[in-house]
């Protein structure tokens, strides 16, 4: 499936990176020499977007337009630069569903990936491209291996037939439900291919876990339909969204950073040696 549509929900509060996040919102949280959201957004535009529609909340969208758009912005980020970027703005803080449901008419009938905007991936991990190739037609959700305790903290597959190694039919998923009810030990990826039939399933819904609308409810909903596939990556995605997975994200990227790699592994390896 050729895809060319990327919708990045980056409205969240940041509510577990207070107090950094009354001051900067956490799509801007630095991570080695950009903003957070700017790796989600190159991720997109390596996988084949060439329109990004980036969901936001009300009072930090100056802030965040005007890195990318404002005073040059374009100019700094290099394979940015060509692509179209359209700004939606989440009024109320309904959860991940409600904002992917609020860049309904910017995506206007296209299927388009959906990149978590707190979660980076690895440079070169490939991920959206092996999402395409795996459609049929269906959506498709990226999947990982997870441990026990991490099913509470993540979207879990429930698994249908196996179509070749690394795809599989989904058939339910289930939002955070620990160790004991995870239907499965392969849980969400926060990268998504959606088919638009996604959008009619999100207006049925209401708030669900946490009183938020869960986009996990409308992949349940297709995955009962036989409309969702999984594609299994081998990564996990770095989480900016607390504090200990956010020095986790900047130390693996610091590490392979051309211009910080060298000595930051070696300051890691003197406070390991000192430890």
């Amino acid at each position: 499936m050729n895809v060319e549509v990327a919708v990045v929900p980056a409205a969240g509060r940041g509510t577990r990176m207070m107090d950094a996040t009354r001051v900067v919102p956490k799509a801007l949280l630095p991570v080695i020499d950009r903003p957070a959201l700017q790796w989600v957004l190159q991720e997109a535009v390596a996988g084949g977007a060439v329109e990004l529609i980036v969901v936001v909340s009300p009072g930090v969208d100056d802030l965040i337009f005007s890195h990318f758009e404002g005073m040059g912005g374009v100019d700094r980020i290099g394979d940015l630069r060509d692509v179209r970027i359209r700004w939606v703005v989440q009024e109320r803080p309904l959860g991940l569903g409600d904002a992917v449901l609020r860049a309904r008419e910017a995506v206007a009938g296209r299927p388009f990936h959906c990149l978590l905007g707190d979660n980076i991936m690895l440079p070169g991990v490939p991920c959206l491209g092996p999402m395409a190739t795996a459609s049929d037609g269906r959506s498709v959700v990226a999947l990982r291996e997870m441990t026990a305790a991490e099913t509470s903290a993540y979207g879990v597959a429930e698994l249908g037939e196996w179509l070749d190694e690394s795809v599989v039919e989904i058939v339910g998923a289930v939002e955070k439900p620990g160790p004991e009810a995870a239907p499965s030990h392969l849980g969400f990826l926060g990268r998504y291919l959606f088919t638009p039939e996604v959008f009619d399933l999100l207006e049925e819904l209401e708030p669900g876990y946490g009183g938020e609308v869960q986009l996990t409810d409308a992949i349940r909903m297709l995955a009962e339909g036989g409309r969702c596939l999984g594609a299994v990556i081998d990564a996990a995605p770095l989480d900016v969204g607390n504090p200990a997975s956010y020095l986790e994200a900047i130390t693996l990227l610091g590490l392979q950073h051309p211009a910080t790699a060298t000595r930051y592994r070696a300051f890691i390896e003197s406070v390991i040696a000192g430890g």
